[in-house]
């Protein structure tokens, strides 16, 4: 356990962010699951946009990095592609 003022402050920060990269994270895997289970191609390339603005953000913010967030982006975009 922390003694000092200033560790004990870290803790808590790092706490506070923990939390918040778990939820950006959770939802963005969330936003990709159902961006996977759309059957229409109309509604998967609106809902790619918005789900690689995410991955981005993610990378961005150092949750994932830059070379997986471009791998997640890819794979999504060439299934986007293939579908009828």
């Amino acid at each position: 356990m922390a003694n000092h003022k200033a560790t004990k402050k870290d803790m808590r920060q790092a706490a506070k962010r923990r939390e918040r990269n778990r939820y950006y994270g959770k939802t963005t895997r969330n936003a990709i699951r159902d961006l996977k289970n759309i059957t229409d191609k109309k509604g998967a390339q609106d809902g790619l946009s918005n789900v690689e603005s995410m991955i981005d953000k993610l990378a961005k913010r150092g949750i994932i990095h830059k070379n997986k967030a471009a791998n997640l982006k890819s794979k999504l975009a060439k299934r986007v592609n293939i579908m009828a």
